[in-house]
């Protein structure tokens, strides 16, 4: 028998956003519970999980880490299953007992278990926005035919979607455009000449957010918000033109819709990742979500910059890919993404420069034509490509 309360999967359960889901899932004993965790390598945290919320399955990435945890299960008397690889992922993404999915994996990894639970109709709650812009419209023709319910989590899109009208048919006829704002990262007032000196301790040092180091490293070349945009574009079915990025330092207004009328509806908040995660958990009912409330008092400051000065554009050169990419050939937004990948890994690991992230995501779109994906399959074998071209073009900048 069919537990009432909502049984959840959280992929990526050790990261920022799955332990602030936890938090949140925490906070309401009587409404959610704890179905399925997923993790890549942090074997002694999602044995902590695993011990606090009791789920029927643990899934790590490679088989040396889900053998580790399978036996320190055993050893601390759980009961949870402990499974191991893609496949198995994709099998807690879709499993029948589950209602909701976290999909919280960073990355192009995180695609097909999206897809999976797309299938399946689950309530899928987007924080990987890879996957929609690897996905596309293969990803969108998926939740629709599987009749899942997708609700954003990335702070901008939940913040779009808590502004529109509550009707999608309503959408096209009413929004004039939608404004997804920005932080502007570490290195909004940085001079842009200086920016080759940049350490990766420095790039992710978010000034606003607390986040893992491949997303911190997106915020401080704006290179997330290009992939918000594209995001944005299939999310909520706007042309490109409809979206305007602005840089909003105090990360206090997520995200806005402006109306054919002019008005602006906008959606507010501190910035802490529970207050979306409570409402995609909750909608379209609103729940507590432990985030601090705002002091209005304090609110004195909000200011705002345009992203289109020269100056920005030479500190934050990657933006603009969003609007190319999203008026190029089908699958040309799945090259951008696995470029920007690898060059951020790349960076990490000091092998290049951080000034060279955007080199290495212009040559290797320009070096890769991508066939309109169709399937699965399709977008895997571009990714696989984009990555091979991604790798010549930061071993020959190395040379």
């Amino acid at each position: 028998m069919k537990s009432e309360k909502s049984r959840i999967v959280v992929l990526g359960s050790t990261g920022s956003i799955g332990v602030n889901t936890l938090d949140v899932i925490e906070r309401h004993p009587d409404r959610f519970e704890v179905f399925a965790l997923t993790a890549s390598t942090s074997v002694d945290s999602m044995l902590t999980q695993c011990a606090r919320h009791q789920p029927a399955f643990a899934v790590m990435a490679s088989e040396a880490h889900g053998l580790q945890l399978e036996t320190q299960c055993r050893d601390a008397g759980l009961l949870t299953r402990v499974l191991w690889g893609a496949q198995a992922i994709e099998m807690v993404a879709g499993h029948e007992q589950a209602d909701m999915v976290m999909a919280a994996i960073v990355g192009a990894a995180g695609l097909a278990p999206c897809l999976a639970a797309a299938r399946t109709g689950k309530r899928l709650l987007l924080a990987n926005k890879e996957a929609l812009v690897v996905g596309g419209q293969l990803f969108m023709d998926t939740v629709a035919a599987g009749g899942a319910t997708l609700l954003p989590i990335d702070s901008e899109h939940s913040a779009v979607f808590q502004s529109l009208p509550q009707d999608p048919k309503d959408w096209s006829s009413r929004i004039d455009k939608i404004i997804l704002t920005a932080s502007g990262g570490p290195f909004r007032t940085r001079d842009p000449l200086t920016l080759r000196d940049v350490t990766p301790e420095q790039a992710c040092a978010h000034p606003n957010w607390v986040m893992g180091r491949k997303i911190s490293v997106d915020s401080a070349t704006m290179m997330n918000k290009a992939l918000e945009v594209i995001e944005a574009r299939f999310l909520f079915g706007v042309k490109p033109e409809q979206i305007q990025v602005v840089i909003h330092p105090q990360s206090v207004i997520h995200s806005m819709v402006q109306y054919v009328d002019n008005s602006v509806v906008a959606q507010l908040g501190t910035p802490d990742m529970r207050g979306p995660i409570a409402y995609g958990l909750s909608w379209p009912e609103r729940i507590t979500s432990g985030a601090t409330p705002l002091n209005f008092a304090n609110m004195a400051g909000l200011t705002f910059e345009e992203i289109g000065s020269e100056e920005h554009r030479r500190r934050f050169p990657g933006i603009d890919l969003a609007w190319a990419t999203l008026k190029a050939p089908a699958g040309t937004t799945a090259v951008l993404n696995a470029a920007n990948e690898m060059a951020v890994a790349a960076f990490l690991d000091r092998r290049i420069r951080y000034d060279q992230i955007h080199h290495v995501n212009l040559e290797t779109l320009g070096a890769v034509v991508p066939q309109a994906p169709n399937s699965l399959d399709d977008l895997l074998s571009l990714d696989r490509l984009s990555r091979d071209i991604a790798e010549e073009v930061i071993v020959r900048m190395r040379g």
